[in-house]
């Protein structure tokens, strides 16, 4: 395994066991029942635990739209999602608009900032190693967790469910409905790309410029205005995910560290640069952080997704689904 891609796995194992447990109310909402079968229980985890995944796997595709295209490994992923979550609340609890109104609005102004990191932080850079453009996400991702803390402060914020919060029991389990959005736009996002790069000129165009940068210059394709529509793409996508799980959890400033954390794990766990391989990823590690957290202890909750991970990646380091000849086109 190369060295930097080494290191960073060491950061994400050292940063993810020392992580709070963002989604302890939800994740052991079971446990405060009494009356409920073995069966009711393992439902309810798997459900709790797809719906965390889901918000993991949109991070983890946000990760891979950037690195496919530019080899850059984008820490300020999370920060797309806690943006989202807050602008959201902004617009829709504070400014009173529609939610129909309000969605649009908040995923364009997040997508804006997208725009902004890679023309203010990214493309300046004169000579830019892979590294340097590393540690430029990670300078960004402080600035906007900055500003995110003097404009709304440390305090959480919450936001009405999309269709309220009376809960469903299926088979002795409890659902509540906004679960059933964050998996359906987990859903739309991955056929909306799926078209997007299989039956669109941009879409190929961005396919070519993540196979062969230089080959694609050479035939007419525009490799920065590429490179900053990834950026767009994966600002979107975060402001996606932050929208559709404040409901459920509350969203503060200082969230996106940790959901780019358990996003990027995700991404290795699929296999970095795997489109499919993010969603699976990103499923898997909710679904073991939900029965781990209910069935032992939500203590050790983060520790039981990074055994995994770290057991995959001993006996396939290129991830689930990844292709070890792809990672090393790359120059990790």
């Amino acid at each position: 395994m190369p060295k930097l891609l080494s290191a960073v796995y060491t950061i994400l194992v050292i940063n993810a066991i020392k992580l709070s447990a963002a989604f302890c109310g939800e994740l052991c909402l079971i446990n405060s029942m009494e009356k409920i079968t073995v069966t009711g229980q393992i439902f309810q985890y798997l459900i709790t635990g797809l719906t965390v995944g889901s918000i993991y796997a949109m991070v983890a595709v946000g990760f891979n739209i950037i690195y496919n295209v530019t080899e850059i490994i984008n820490f300020a992923q999370g920060e797309f999602v806690m943006l989202g979550g807050l602008i959201m609340v902004f617009f829709y609890a504070v400014v009173k608009l529609p939610l129909i109104v309000a969605f649009p609005a908040t995923v364009i102004l997040v997508t804006l900032v997208g725009i902004l990191l890679d023309r203010l932080a990214i493309r300046p850079i004169r000579h830019p190693s892979v590294l340097t453009l590393i540690i430029a996400t990670i300078a960004a991702s402080i600035l906007i967790k900055g500003a995110a803390m003097l404009i709304w402060g440390k305090d959480p914020y919450d936001l009405p469910a999309f269709s309220g919060r009376d809960a469903i029991t299926v088979f002795g389990a409890v659902i509540q409905p906004q679960y059933f959005w964050v998996i359906g736009f987990l859903i739309i996002v991955v056929i909306a790309l799926s078209i997007f790069f299989d039956r669109t000129i941009i879409g190929k165009a961005m396919s070519a410029c993540a196979d062969n940068p230089d080959a694609a210059s050479l035939v007419g394709i525009n490799v920065q205005q590429m490179i900053l529509l990834s950026f767009a793409l994966s600002a979107a996508i975060g402001a996606v995910a932050g929208i559709t799980i404040t409901p459920i959890s509350l969203m503060e400033y200082d969230r996106g560290a940790m959901l780019a954390v358990k996003g990027f794990g995700a991404a290795i766990l699929g296999g970095l640069g795997s489109f499919p391989g993010a969603v699976v990823g990103g499923l898997i590690m909710g679904t073991i952080e939900s029965l781990g957290a209910g069935l032992i202890s939500s203590g050790y909750k983060d520790a039981f997704a990074l055994i995994v991970l770290l057991v995959v990646l001993f006996f396939k380091p290129s991830g689930i689904m990844g292709s070890i000849e792809i990672s090393r086109i790359k120059r990790f």
